[in-house]
């Protein structure tokens, strides 16, 4: 036994102190903690883009004379092209491998911003727009695989609390920044910068991944499914078209065909999944996958805390600034407090002993639809709220805080390194899925009910909106109940 496996070996006894971190051990951290925060670099500016174009949508459409579907396309072909393409992504990083496909997405990303900044008109804006979605949808699985991959113990569950509390802090931001940018009006340029923002931040990311993240391909590459593909492509934009669109296109009949004709696409694409599996190939959600203990009630729970988070956001923007006329920045500095919570619960849960992990999200969700609820009722005074919305916030921000950053790390927990990309696939789609249903469902609700935007309202639509998401909120603690207890098999 060589010297270095025999100190690997031995066991310190009471009162001996550790030895300290070899060179190796130590330089190994450095090198995942750069990575970390390439990785996270992107994460930030992807979802920063979700939300940053929202607040520059008037100087938009004067600048460019969009029309109404023009601006609704600019806003959402992101979203649906990233929405799709998610398990897609998982898919190419597990087949020609993780570090070309996240610099591949991030190249993409890149380039797209610079496109969009410099669009002379709608149609190509639209078209820039769609291939961020395209970049996005490529990068972001892969930190999902990178993580489960090169992460473990403690440090796989500090790096996905990072990871949780920058969506968090990147979609409150982009609003905040959007209106930073836009009232700014640097050199005249209007409303371009806050795509021309992600570009020399891009560059240097695309330089930093090539130095940084780990080289080689899988060992065992899977096949595309490329059946497979196709059907839950398909079903995916028959869902996530209509419903991003619809309420701004008045629902017609073809958005309304497209909705239910996704029940049965994606009935095809489980049928066409099992046949793969029974002529041997990779079916692109492998049953195994979805078996793993904690993470198909894990999906589901997130899937519920994102679709109300998402929703509450949207709802509660449009009516600041529509329902109550503040500005863009105001409107943003006011999920200050949230974001504030979100970051704090992200990085502070690991400090629960892991016995209590699934007590803790349950508890988490309670204590967000709380907060929810405060909202709700404290609107009804007029509207802009009282002293106690920015401790509501923060409420609502702590809950969140300590649901997604644990149902990450547990759902995750137990899925084998082979099927890193697919879990990832998974847990990253009901996210994203998530939030274009939220924004969908509990926005139509509010848009339906603030009618012409009075203040009293949109108050009301504000107040019953939240009882909504607080009802979802319950849902997602109810699923969680059905995760793994600690030490469990």
């Amino acid at each position: 036994m060589s010297e270095t496996t025999q100190n690997r070996a031995q066991v310190i006894g009471p009162g001996t102190a550790a030895p300290a971190p070899s060179a190796d051990a130590a330089a190994e951290k450095r090198q995942r903690t750069r990575m970390l925060t390439v990785m996270l670099g992107a994460v930030f500016m992807a979802l920063l883009d979700s939300t940053i174009v929202n607040v520059a949508t008037p100087t938009i459409r004067t600048d460019l004379d969009a029309t109404g579907s023009a601006l609704q396309l600019i806003v959402s072909g992101y979203t649906i092209a990233y929405a799709t393409l998610l398990v897609t992504g998982a898919r190419l990083g597990a087949r020609n491998g993780y570090r070309t496909m996240f610099l591949f997405g991030l190249t993409t990303f890149t380039v797209a911003s610079l496109a969009c900044g410099l669009a002379s008109g709608s149609a190509l804006l639209i078209t820039a727009r769609v291939a961020q979605g395209v970049g996005a949808a490529v990068m972001m699985p892969q930190i999902y695989s990178l993580i489960q991959l090169r992460f473990e113990g403690a440090a796989r569950g500090r790096a996905l609390s990072l990871y949780a509390a920058t969506i968090g802090l990147g979609v409150v931001v982009g609003q905040v920044l959007g209106g930073l940018l836009v009232s700014a009006d640097l050199f005249g340029t209007g409303w371009r910068p806050v795509f021309l923002i992600n570009v020399p931040i891009g560059v240097v990311l695309v330089i930093a991944g090539l130095r940084v993240l780990p080289q080689g391909r899988p060992a065992t590459p899977k096949r595309l499914d490329t059946p497979g593909l196709i059907t839950l492509t398909a079903a995916l934009l028959l869902l996530v078209v209509p419903l991003v669109m619809g309420h701004e296109q008045d629902w017609p009949v073809w958005m309304r065909v497209f909705l239910v004709a996704s029940v049965p696409m994606f009935v095809v694409f489980g049928f066409v999944e099992r046949a793969v599996a029974r002529r041997g190939g990779a079916p692109l959600v492998p049953g195994r996958v979805l078996k793993t203990p904690g993470l198909a009630p894990g999906a589901l729970s997130m899937f519920f805390a994102m679709a109300g988070y998402a929703g509450f956001l949207f709802s509660f923007s449009q009516h600041m600034q529509s329902g109550l006329g503040e500005s863009a920045t105001r409107t943003g500095l006011t999920f200050a407090p949230l974001a504030i919570g979100v970051a704090t619960g992200s990085l502070t849960w690991q400090k629960v002993p892991e016995r209590l992990h699934r007590p803790m999200i349950v508890t988490a969700c309670a204590v967000a639809a709380v907060g929810y609820l405060g909202i709700g009722f404290d609107m009804r005074s007029g509207g802009h709220g009282g002293l106690a919305l920015p401790v509501l916030q923060l409420v609502v921000g702590i809950g969140m805080g300590y649901i997604t950053s644990p149902l990450l790390t547990v759902s995750l927990a137990k899925v084998l390194p082979a099927d890193a990309a697919d879990a990832s696939g998974v847990m990253t789609t009901s996210a994203q899925i998530a939030q274009v249903l939220g924004i969908a469902a509990y926005g139509s609700v509010y848009l339906s009910g603030a009618g012409d935007y009075a203040p009293a309202t949109s108050a009301h639509a504000i107040h019953v909106t939240a009882m909504l998401v607080v009802a979802g909120g319950l849902i997602s603690g109810l699923a969680a109940l059905k995760l793994p207890k600690a030490g469990r098999d």
